[in-house]
């Protein structure tokens, strides 16, 4: 039997990978050209680091892992080093993972000292009975894994403390004149409110796999959480549907299910990754006021990354294809 270069590249098993660093109101001139290739950089490093497992044989959750870590290391975007201040000047950071194929998850929210709290949400998807661990009775359970704790101060970065004075001074001012602690939190523009890491990837058993990871809100009280550790909501996989991880204003995202629904409507309605994914964010989202993006890909290794920000950082990957990386609706 003769077999033909182009007969095995179709059936060659899709892969893919795509991930994002939080959308918002990212204006071009609000960026030098040294901080867009500073970013770009980092984008291109992390979805090459993942695509590199996939490419090779492994696995999405691998894949996953690996280039959310290359996004928690770096200072540029709010998880891991880099997360934004609560309001009362430490950090509290998330995280979620689901499994596609075991539909297992694992999710944290509100630990301080955490280096990589997407390495702790799969650890507790697999070590785990629970799906979900808060604080200290999550960090308790990090300790019986060989977790080494970190001081809560290794999250710290100039710019994020600078971005809690700011807001703040808003918040208070705000709440003083009309004492409504709501209103005064709901007035603050978008980027103080979201900011997340996330990726999702298709490897060549097929299996798909989401992960997300945040810092949460700027000037955050009271022990919010919002939706990165919320799944159906931040973060969700099915295997033979897709893979989502969104980033945006999280309280509208547990609300409209977004993770969740996309897939659901990919899944129920036979429409298209990108269809689906356009309707949610862009119709529902924006009907109900809010605002943000996910990174989507489906069984296939098509991928969508719809946003209704001003930018979203993110990068994609698919086989045989070089690295995508982009800003803004077009470049």
């Amino acid at each position: 039997m003769v077999f033909s270069p182009q007969l095995l590249a179709t059936d060659a098993k899709p892969y893919a990978i795509a991930i994002h660093g939080g959308a918002g109101t990212i204006k071009p001139s609000s960026m030098t050209d040294e901080q867009q290739k500073a970013y770009r950089a980092k984008l291109k490093q992390a979805v090459d680091a993942g695509y590199d497992i996939l490419e090779q044989g492994g696995t999405s959750l691998d894949a996953v892992k690996t280039a959310i870590n290359v996004l928690e290391n770096t200072p540029y975007f709010n998880a891991g080093v880099g997360s934004v201040y609560t309001f009362d000047g430490g950090h509290e950071l998330d995280a979620s993972i689901m499994d596609g194929k075991s539909m297992n998850a694992g999710a944290v929210s509100g630990v301080k000292h955490i280096k990589n709290p997407i390495d702790l949400a799969i650890s507790v998807m697999h070590k785990s009975p629970h799906v979900m661990l808060y604080g200290q009775g999550a960090e308790e359970f990090a300790l019986t894994q060989g977790y080494q704790l970190v001081p809560n101060t290794h999250f710290d970065t100039p710019h994020r403390y600078a971005q809690l004075l700011d807001a703040k001074q808003k918040i208070i001012q705000r709440e003083q004149k009309n004492g409504d602690y709501q209103a005064s939190v709901n007035s603050l523009k978008d980027e103080y409110k979201f900011g997340t890491v996330g990726a999702v990837a298709l490897d060549k058993s097929g299996n798909l796999v989401a992960g997300t990871s945040t810092g949460g809100m700027t000037a955050k009280r009271f022990n919010r959480i919002g939706d990165s550790p919320v799944i159906g909501a931040g973060t969700y996989a099915e295997n033979g549907v897709c893979a989502v991880s969104a980033t945006g204003h999280g309280e509208y995202f547990i609300r409209y299910q977004v993770a969740g629904d996309i897939c659901a409507k990919v899944k129920y309605q036979q429409k298209s990754i990108a269809k689906a994914a356009d309707e949610v964010i862009n119709q529902t989202l924006v009907e109900a006021g809010g605002t943000g993006g996910v990174i989507t890909v489906d069984h296939k290794g098509n991928i969508a990354m719809p946003f209704n920000t001003g930018g979203m950082y993110r990068a994609s990957r698919a086989h045989g294809e070089q690295a995508k990386v982009m800003i803004w609706k077009d470049k």
